[in-house]
């Protein structure tokens, strides 16, 4: 199934977990492209909408291939099976980590805007993006929302690869994914439309959500 956009999915997404009936649930959308899916989400689940910054850690030399990622409260997380195939040197990680920590706190106070993050302790938090490659960014906000007290942990994207889904599996407290297939591609292929979502629309959406 192809999605016509990432508010269609996000519908489809939402009434799905809407059925699952999680107790007490807070969206976290992983900016930019997840959080026109999870306010469709929160839409569907009556409930709050947060964004959780997290930034991919690129290979070098294959900037989509990820190498690992971080997050807000100082989570870092390594795939050390890309660090290995790609010969990657600690210089040459922490050298990426310290340009995407620039760029995680510039997107934090880009779209906080002076917003309190909404606490996460004793809810069940729901990490929703508009697809998953590697899982990496998806793995950084687990353990961030684990740090932040959650309850549970779902994690809850419209597409991702099967093996994707089962590693993630073993941390998060739930897997949801609409679409497992066989073969992946790119996320971007399960759309139709799947036009980059700007700063201006994450913040608009955002302050949208808050006056619920």
């Amino acid at each position: 199934m192809r999605f016509k956009d990432r508010r269609h999915a996000g519908e489809i997404l939402g009434a799905t977990l809407a059925r699952m009936d999680p107790d007490d649930p807070v969206v976290y959308a992983l900016p930019r492209g997840g959080v026109p899916v999870g306010v469709e989400v929160a839409n569907a689940l009556d409930c709050p909408l947060d964004v959780l910054v997290v930034r991919k850690i690129g290979v070098p030399f294959q900037p989509e291939l990820a190498m690992g990622a971080i997050a807000e409260r100082g989570v870092i997380v390594r795939n050390s099976d890309v660090i290995s195939q790609a010969m990657i040197d600690e210089d040459e990680f922490a050298a990426v980590v310290r340009h995407e920590r620039r760029e995680l706190e510039r997107r934090v106070a880009t779209y906080r805007v002076g917003a309190e993050p909404v606490p996460a302790s004793g809810r069940t938090a729901l990490i929703v993006d508009d697809g998953l490659a590697t899982g990496s960014t998806a793995q950084a906000a687990v353990a961030v929302l684990q740090k932040m007290g959650a309850s549970e942990v779902w994690v809850a994207v419209p597409v991702a690869p099967r093996d994707t889904a089962a590693r993630l599996a073993k941390t998060a407290d739930r897997v949801v994914v609409l679409e497992q297939p066989a073969s992946f591609g790119a996320v971007g292929s399960w759309y139709r439309d799947f036009t980059q979502t700007s700063d201006d629309e994450v913040r608009s959406l955002l302050a949208g959500s808050r006056l619920r």
